[in-house]
């Protein structure tokens, strides 16, 4: 009876798997959706790993704050059953927060939008704050654990948080205290390194995923010297940088934020400001959805 076991346990039937863009390295196959299709697994359920990306935020217009990123749900232990998964991509804020990613029932949230002169929003990742002293939005909106993401910048005195990113915080936008009353954008919150995803891929920021967006400066007149408000820089994972603001001989003018990288769910730039109405911010990155499993499971 043992050469019949053995026999039956060497036949036994492996995952097939459809759907997405393939790609492998040496160990892996990889299954990329960049926009909303269907994964089907049949003969048997599948092991593997699963990157899902929601949307970022918008950055925020006129003193605006940086866009949170959309959250990262990175899952290293997962048995998809035989059948088919909706896969959902979530688009980027265009002057609004994320849009949801998700696969089948494991979804990550929308970055929150950045704003001008308020509190930030919460979401996957939060926004900055913008003006005076204020806090930046909440994280982490889906109340996962790993957390999905991270808050977003407060203000000190200035204008500009940076948005949240799926690793860290947004930077404090802050009045610089050398004589200047001019105000420094927040850098955005660091993205979730996966550089070997981003290489067998194509996909990510320098390998990195859901960077938040960076906020916006101010400029201000004081003593009849003029002060330009330096832009923060956006977080590693495809977040914008945040706009600068100026006035030189040919006058005043306010720079929008940048847009965020698409497919990585960065957030985008605040835009900086000289006066009402300045810049608009930068739009969020749409989101991603990545299966990754050996290649013996098939």
């Amino acid at each position: 009876m043992t050469p019949i076991l053995g026999i039956l346990a060497s036949t036994a039937p492996r995952s097939v798997v459809t759907g997405g863009t393939l790609t492998s390295d040496a160990t892996y196959y990889y299954r990329t959706f960049t926009g909303n299709g269907s994964l089907v697994v049949s003969q048997n359920p599948l092991a593997c790993q699963v990157l899902v990306v929601a949307g970022g935020g918008s950055g925020g217009n006129t003193d605006g704050s940086g866009g949170g990123a959309g959250g990262v749900r990175y899952l290293t232990s997962q048995t998809l059953a035989s059948t088919t998964h909706t896969v959902t991509v979530g688009a980027g804020g265009s002057g609004s927060g994320g849009t949801n990613s998700s696969l089948g029932s494991i979804s990550a949230t929308g970055g929150g939008r950045g704003v001008y002169n308020s509190n930030g929003l919460s979401g996957g990742s939060g926004s900055g704050a913008s003006s005076g002293t204020r806090t930046g939005g909440a994280g982490n909106a889906g109340g996962y654990t790993p957390v999905e993401g991270y808050a977003g910048g407060n203000t000190n005195n200035g204008f500009g948080g940076g948005g949240g990113g799926a690793s860290a915080a947004g930077g404090l936008g802050y009045a610089l205290n050398n004589g200047s009353a001019a105000s420094v954008g927040g850098a955005g919150g660091t993205g979730l390194a996966l550089s070997a995803w981003a290489t067998a891929t194509s996909t990510g920021a320098s390998g990195y995923y859901g960077g938040g967006g960076g906020g916006g400066g101010w400029y201000v007149n004081q003593g009849g010297t003029n002060y330009g408000g330096g832009a923060g820089a956006g977080g590693a994972g495809g977040g914008g940088a945040g706009g600068t603001a100026v006035s030189d001989d040919s006058g005043s003018y306010s720079n929008s934020g940048t847009a965020a990288t698409i497919n990585t769910g960065g957030g985008g730039g605040g835009a900086g400001s000289v006066v009402t109405p300045g810049g608009s911010g930068g739009a969020g990155g749409s989101g991603i959805v990545i299966v990754r499993y050996l290649k013996s499971a098939v």
